[in-house]
């Protein structure tokens, strides 16, 4: 009888090792994986292939980010150079309060931006390339704001260094707004840094 339990334990140990998993107490079900928003369309939409104009890129919201679409918008030829400026601005702050097409819905994206929203040139004492706002940019969303920002700082609108000057209507002091990694990434929290820009003596 001893002799068999002897026996007995070394195959009693070979069966408790198995393959080598050891048995834990931590819960290994942690439930179906997350779904996620693809955030990119099957093809070129047809919508933006159809107008006919500048190429531009605007940002738009999808998931927890911002994700650049192609647009077109429309200048004249022969536009100077600083009215230009202001046309491609209108064009792109357009674009970004239109509803987003009906396959970039369904791919995930939208967009926070009010409609009614028009800009101007610099005030007499702005610098030359600030864009005033006839909604102070403090009023926009955070969302709003960094899709705002980021789309204007990447375009022919400013001086393409990754920033933008944007004021509300005069006395509304200009402020550089810059488009960070951290902007594109989190524009429910992260909002643009900006900083005070001197005006003209």
């Amino acid at each position: 009888m001893t002799v068999r339990r002897l026996l007995a334990l070394p195959l009693l140990g070979l069966l408790l090792s198995g393959c080598g998993i050891r048995a834990t107490q931590v819960p290994t079900d942690f439930g179906a994986a997350p779904s996620r928003v693809p955030c990119s369309l099957a093809g070129p939409d047809v919508a933006t292939q159809s107008s006919q104009g500048v190429p531009v890129q605007v940002f738009l919201l999808c998931g927890a980010s911002l994700v650049t679409v192609d647009r077109t918008v429309r200048v004249p030829d022969g536009t100077p150079d600083a009215r230009r400026r202001v046309i491609v601005a209108q064009g792109l702050l357009d674009q970004l309060a239109a509803s987003p097409s009906a396959a970039e819905r369904s791919a995930g994206y939208t967009t926070y931006v009010p409609g009614g929203l028009n800009v101007s040139g610099p005030a007499p004492k702005d610098p030359e390339d600030t864009l005033r706002l006839n909604t102070p940019p403090s009023r926009l969303t955070s969302y709003a704001l960094a899709q705002l920002v980021c789309t204007l700082s990447d375009s022919a609108a400013t001086e393409g260094d990754g920033s933008v000057i944007l004021a509300g209507p005069a006395p509304d002091t200009p402020r550089r707004y810059a488009c960070t990694d951290d902007v594109r990434n989190r524009p429910g929290s992260a909002e643009p840094p900006s900083s005070e820009v001197l005006g003209k003596s």
